[in-house]
């Protein structure tokens, strides 16, 4: 995985983080959720490069 993906997933994870952490302390239900699926969506696109690293020998 290219370091600038690695770097922009982990990016878009804290970025999720933060927003479920702001939805909690906020009350606000759909913010949290929407932290979660960011979290959710980084870590397939992390393991998806991972993957693909991978099959591709590296």
């Amino acid at each position: 995985m290219s370091t600038s993906k690695k770097a922009k997933h982990t990016v878009d994870k804290l970025a999720g983080r933060v927003k479920e952490n702001f939805g909690e302390i906020t009350g606000n239900d759909r913010l949290r959720a929407e932290g979660k699926a960011d979290q959710v969506k980084a870590r397939v696109k992390m393991s998806g490069e991972r993957l693909k690293d991978a099959v591709r020998g590296r």
